[in-house]
């Protein structure tokens, strides 16, 4: 109304002055907005970071609680062996010889000790505490890391530690050492004996601290009485785990001496304390195997596959060693049922495993008889380079192998030399090593030279031979055999038979014998016998096909000797009568390719004879 009555001057300077009033209060809303946005930026931006410092700080808090959770657990479960500084003399301090040096000397001497025991239960820690002393001040307290944590064990864990001091009289140096608040012992010497002091110091704390690995340590070098008086402590005190160990090892040591009637009564002691311990189960079949009592052998690794596969066995046992003993167990029933091939594989898995207490040798050496009993002569040669002819149980063993491997080739020259390096090395190790003279070395011996026509020097070798050895029962039917004493090798067939009943070995041979004497009929009957107990046991196979050759079933003799070849693939033997059984049912081709197979590889100088004979009657 106003505006109307207004001129018209008048109305247009009001809208402009209203128009700038607008203008500036948009202008006001626009700067306050700014101010607002930026308010809620610096609001939005401080709650972020005070978020994130209260994060890092949580974090902090939850890695220190970590930390310190940790240190505590681990504390609490310390029982390692602490070495302390020994208190020394002076005089022995300005040369160079202070008690840190002298604790660091103790403590090579106990890891020394510990690195040369070798033994299937798991070795204990020893912790040089001075030389974890991290120098971080813990603000106000002016307490290492280290000491705290020390501090922490020796509150909550179960630490052993050593202490001692040196220190002398008017003509001798005194050494002592004590392991917590037990007795000190003291050695005594010259200056000039202090490293034989320090070394008898740290053997005396090693039987306090470790007095099983220390008993197994003595009986390693030579100290048997000593070793035998801690594991009758042992067998006295209370530790169940001790207990039984105990008698594992009082019963190495009787293996080692050959009483092996003892060594198992001290076995079966440890089992009636603990049962799930494969070891007792593997050393029972090791024994037995020793002996030549083959069913037993077989009964024992078939018990220590199942102690190894069971969940609840006993821990008291090193994991490794555990799954060696398994591998082992396997090859020697895959051995004991002749399936070599599959042996061979697992030796090898074996060796893949590394070097664990010195067997990486003796896997090696094992693939020498391995090789010779699958009659692959290149693989032998192979196995024989890659170990050396070493001194001690290793030279023993790698001798019995190549002896193995020469029966096999029929190299009866090589088996009888290695029979009698045997025989006269072994000799020199009194009543165990007559053990294995009469057991082991002397049915392979006898028949090498039965072999070689001395069926002399043969029946002398059968002489030592005990009557409850599996493998000395064969070679006495062997050599009767050989001599066409049909009944007296039947004789000791039947008994080898009843000795070890699920093992193929003692049937293979007496159908092997049965086809010497003509008899093919008879002989398939053995043979099947023995295949139904060892499924791949390939000379079994083999010899089945010379049957059927010999009843004119040539036919069915091929199929035999492709079986046998999924075992045996360069046995030379076997590619040579499976060539003759082609030439028989008109296979000419086939039976020039078999020949040319058998001619690469090895055969005795009777097959190279048979074959020069068959391929130039059928050129």
């Amino acid at each position: 109304m106003a505006l109307a009555a207004a001129s018209r001057a008048r109305a247009d300077a009001f809208l402009a002055e209203q128009t700038e009033l607008t203008r500036l209060q948009i202008e006001r809303e626009h700067k306050e907005e700014r101010l607002r946005n930026w308010s809620q930026f610096v609001d939005y931006a401080s709650a972020v970071l005070k978020l994130a410092f209260e994060f890092v700080v949580a974090l902090i808090v939850i890695v220190i609680g970590a930390a310190v959770g940790a240190a505590l657990w681990t504390a609490a479960h310390d029982k390692g062996l602490v070495i302390e500084a020994f208190s020394v003399p002076p005089d022995l301090a300005d040369r160079g010889l202070t008690g840190e040096v002298v604790a660091g000397k103790v403590l090579d001497r106990l890891t020394a000790l510990q690195a040369q025991t070798v033994s299937n239960r798991a070795a204990s820690s020893y912790v040089n505490n001075w030389g974890t002393d991290i120098k971080v001040q813990i603000p106000e307290t002016g307490v290492s890391i280290g000491e705290l944590y020390r501090y922490m064990a020796q509150w909550l864990g179960h630490e052993t530690h050593i202490a001692g001091e040196i220190y002398r009289d008017d003509k001798e140096l005194s050494v002592t050492a004590r392991v917590g608040g037990q007795p000190a012992t003291t050695i005594q010497g010259t200056d000039a004996e202090l490293d034989t002091l320090i070394q008898k110091s740290a053997e005396a704390v090693y039987r306090r601290t470790q007095p099983y690995r220390y008993a197994v340590y003595l009986a390693a070098h030579g100290r048997g009485a000593e070793a035998t008086a801690i594991y009758r402590e042992l067998i006295a005190g209370s530790s169940v785990d001790d207990r039984a160990w105990a008698y594992i090892g009082i019963s190495a040591q009787k293996s080692a001496a050959g009483e092996f009637a003892d060594s198992n009564a001290a076995l079966m002691r440890a089992m009636a304390i603990k049962p799930d311990i494969p070891l007792i189960y593997g050393n029972l079949s090791a024994n037995h195997g020793s002996l030549q009592h083959d069913e037993l052998s077989l009964y024992y690794i078939g018990k220590t596959l199942e102690t190894t596969a069971r969940r609840g066995r006993d821990a008291s046992m090193g994991e490794l060693d555990v799954r060696m003993l398994d591998l082992q167990s396997r090859g020697g029933r895959a051995q004991a049922l002749g399936d070599f091939a599959q042996a061979a594989r697992i030796n090898r898995q074996l060796e893949a495993m590394g070097d664990d207490n010195g067997s990486l040798q003796q896997q090696r050496i094992n693939d020498i008889g391995l090789c010779g009993t699958m009659r692959d002569y290149a693989c032998y040669q192979v196995a024989l380079d890659e170990t050396s002819a070493a001194a001690g149980v290793p030279a023993l063993n790698r001798a019995a192998s190549i002896q193995q491997a020469a029966f096999f080739f029929e190299n009866w020259r090589e088996a009888i030399a290695q029979g009698d390096l045997l025989v006269a090395r072994l000799k020199r190790l009194g009543p165990v090593g007559a053990m294995f003279i009469a057991r082991a070395v002397s049915p392979l011996l006898a028949c090498a030279h039965a072999g070689a026509g001395d069926f002399k020097a043969a029946d002398a070798a059968l002489a030592p031979m005990p009557p409850d050895c599996d493998t000395c029962l064969r070679a006495r039917a062997r050599i009767a055999a050989l001599k066409h004493r049909w009944a007296a090798a039947e004789y000791w067939l039947a008994r080898a038979a009843a000795s070890a009943p699920s093992t193929p070995f003692p049937f293979g041979d007496w159908g092997e014998i049965l086809l010497w004497k003509g008899d093919p009929d008879a002989a398939i009957f053995k043979f099947r016998r023995a295949l139904d107990r060892g499924p791949h046991y390939f000379p079994a196979m083999e010899l089945w096909g010379e049957a059927l050759i010999a009843k004119n079933r040539s036919d069915l003799a091929l199929a035999k000797f492709s079986m046998a070849n999924s075992f045996a693939p360069n046995w030379g033997h076997l590619h040579l009568k499976w060539g003759e059984a082609l030439l028989w049912t008109g296979d000419a081709a086939g039976a020039q390719k078999q020949f040319a197979l058998a001619g690469a590889l090895f055969l005795t100088p009777a097959d190279r004879a048979i074959l020069a004979r068959l391929k130039g009657d059928h050129v």
